[in-house]
């Protein structure tokens, strides 16, 4: 991995769950051990591998990026389809996404003989899981700065978790910060909490519009950030301007509100503008966001082509 560009997903992907056609499966799902998600995420990784990624992820098959956190953090429920905080929010009392992560690890292995890579754990940032639910009760009186604090408590058990289970690195998915709505100074120790607790490299990815947030993003201690830049060309701009050149650079570089399948040479031209402002040794390529609104078939192929245009 040494000698080309670092290609890499944001996290989820459009594999679905599915129910036993095996023998062996269909004896599981008797005995009630069958799994409808595990096939998702071996497709999920096989796709991956297929395309030529160098670290995937588990495909966060199992649900969207808050609901499926709100269902395992204590005060947290989901009503109506709708996360909800109810109570003082308090660490899981298991790992949440663990056993998908050594799932996906065994997988690849088995189809990748030559060490490289590795699987990201994904947990989603603390501001973003705060903002995108309903509160009521105990933080009506104390604030959301306070939420999110205890929410990044309970992510760092997470992240923690994540990495004794083989994660290579960690990656937080803070969409939120980009909208305005919310308080950088409180985002950015709710995400230091975390960072400051792993050995692995950390990840910090915003989508959207940055130009009003991507100098306080700088300031996050982690690794790296990931952005995007197909969908939002202007970041690319912001970028030039505002790069200091102390973190790694995930840039993304395929479009993921789309089906179209973006050709290599269009591809490769982001990539290069990224690379005079970063250095290419301090890249990630991926894609703008996660991929789980697209069709399999648009997913994969626009990570072909971003692995091409990666190679070139």
């Amino acid at each position: 991995m040494e000698d080309k560009l670092i290609t890499t997903v944001v996290g989820s992907y459009p594999a679905v769950p599915r129910g036993p056609r095996t023998l062996m499966e269909k004896i599981r799902n008797i005995t009630g051990s069958y799994d409808p998600f595990r096939p998702a995420v071996r497709t999920a990784v096989e796709d991956q591998v297929r395309a030529g990624i160098d670290i995937i992820s588990d495909g966060q098959v199992r649900g969207d990026m808050v609901g499926y956190f709100a269902r395992e953090i204590g005060g947290m429920m989901i009503e109506d389809g709708v996360p909800v905080i109810f109570s003082r929010i308090t660490p899981p009392s298991h790992p949440i996404g663990a056993d998908d992560l050594i799932y996906a690890s065994k997988i690849l292995r088995k189809l990748r003989r030559d060490e490289s890579g590795g699987v990201k754990g994904i947990v989603t940032g603390p501001s973003t899981m705060v903002h995108a639910s309903r509160i009521e009760g105990f933080y009506d009186t104390h604030g959301r700065e306070r939420a999110v604090m205890d929410m990044a408590e309970a992510l760092r058990y997470e992240a923690m978790s994540l990495e004794a289970a083989g994660a290579c690195m960690i990656q937080i998915d803070e969409p939120f910060l980009s909208t305005g709505m919310v308080d950088m100074k409180t985002a950015r120790r709710a995400v230091n909490h975390i960072a400051d607790s792993l050995e692995v490299e950390v990840a910090l990815h915003v989508c959207g519009d940055v130009r009003g947030v991507l100098g306080d993003l700088l300031r996050f201690r982690v690794d790296l950030i990931d952005l995007e830049f197909a969908g939002n060309p202007s970041n690319i701009e912001v970028l030039a301007d505002k790069w200091r050149g102390d973190k790694k650079l995930g840039l993304g570089c395929v479009d993921t509100r789309t089906e179209r399948i973006e050709p290599v040479d269009e591809i490769r031209n982001i990539i290069r503008r990224g690379a005079d402002i970063a250095g290419e040794e301090n890249l990630h390529v991926d894609p703008d966001c996660g991929m789980r609104k697209l069709s399999r078939d648009a997913a994969l192929n626009k990570l072909r082509n971003m692995v091409k245009a990666a190679s070139m």
